[in-house]
């Protein structure tokens, strides 16, 4: 929260932190890991408690990896993410400040896509508030039809990337958004925290529903080709060399008003010096910071993310290698356990994704 305070200072913008900032029900105190409102929920559903990222989150349950893994593939599973900070950004200029910190184009985007639609007022106050609510994601080819259930509104009308609010079993207050991270349909729900136990307990009643952890969300998303935000990209990353070139407006892209535009338009008119792509390989799983090496034996890059992919019975990776051993079929090398093994060059997602959209 001081980062964020103090970055949007930097940016020169008067934030005004609202007083439901202080008064969060996450459970979090200094030098103790952090607890959703689901964490005596996860250990009755013997859940596997560890840290990730300063919270007590679970990593798996009875079920094991893979078959969480495929269950979610298959069905649906329910993951919770409420560990992802949840804010609004209130004020006349909030538009200029999103876009002042992000390469998307904020002012053109519709209503209800999670971003406000244009700049009513030219002003210099910007009001932060974080959203006291737990967060749940329902991801696999099921999930809509499970929560259908539970919904009034008809979540044909709601393709991906948008959102509405509305209640869901009996919970009121709650924003469906038709995204997630593991390459499935599926929705993400805010929930006040109050009704977090209730909804996760009503979704799990239905036979199609069950509850996966950080393994299995973070071989669901390296399947997908998404990003770990601190290791397959972070501050120092363009868009460019991650792949990522879509989320660069087009307007945005001509008026060269985002942050780092003097590098990163350049960039997209020619080469980068490296480059994010995906690997295959059969033997050894690839694991992050194993070496990536020419087939002459010169380390050439370094993999981010490796996980063996449940689906596809081969492993899968992601990784920075010079722009010139990018194109898909290059043979490389990676170093496993001081062992050299062949690597191909692979387009991503690994596994076609599924996301809903309007026919």
């Amino acid at each position: 929260m001081r980062q964020a305070v103090s970055m949007v200072a930097r940016l020169g913008f008067r934030l005004q932190a609202l007083p439901s900032v202080l008064g969060r029900q996450l459970s979090c105190t200094q030098d103790v890991l952090c607890r959703t409102p689901l964490y005596d929920f996860h250990l009755a559903h013997s859940g596997k408690m560890v840290e990730f990222a300063g919270w007590s989150l679970p990593v798996q349950y009875q079920d094991s990896h893979i078959d969480s893994h495929l269950h979610t593939r298959q069905h649906c599973s329910l993951f919770d993410v409420s560990h992802m900070l949840q804010t609004k950004i209130l004020g006349s200029d909030r538009v200029k400040l999103m876009e002042s910190i992000v390469v998307g184009d904020i002012a053109e985007l519709k209503p209800n896509q999670n971003k406000v639609k244009e700049l009513q007022n030219r002003g210099s106050d910007v009001g932060l508030e974080v959203v006291d609510n737990a967060l749940l994601a329902l991801q696999g080819p099921t999930a809509a039809q499970v929560l259908q259930a539970g919904v009034a509104d008809d979540l044909r009308k709601l393709p991906f990337m948008t959102s509405a609010v509305m209640e869901v079993f009996g919970v009121s207050g709650c924003r469906v958004t038709r995204c997630g991270y593991t390459g499935e349909d599926g929705v993400e729900i805010s929930v006040p925290a109050a009704g977090a136990v209730h909804l996760a307990t009503a979704l799990l009643e239905n036979p199609e529903v069950k509850l996966a952890g950080l393994a299995a969300r973070d071989s669901l998303r390296l399947e997908a080709g998404l990003c770990l935000y601190g290791k397959d990209i972070d501050e120092h990353t363009t868009p460019v060399e991650g792949s990522l070139s879509w989320t660069l407006g087009k307007r945005r892209r001509a008026a060269m008003d985002f942050p780092g535009a003097k590098v990163i338009v350049p960039q997209l008119k020619g080469k980068v010096q490296q480059k994010r792509v995906g690997l295959m390989c059969e033997g050894a799983p690839m694991r992050a910071h194993s070496p990536i090496l020419s087939m002459e034996g010169t380390v050439i890059g370094t993999v981010t993310s490796g996980c063996p992919s449940p689906c596809l019975k081969k492993n899968v990776a992601m990784g920075y290698v010079p722009y010139e051993y990018s194109r898909p079929g290059t043979l490389l090398l990676i170093e496993v356990r001081r062992k050299q093994q062949m690597a191909v060059v692979s387009k991503m997602p690994f596994v076609p994704t599924n996301y809903y959209t309007l026919k």
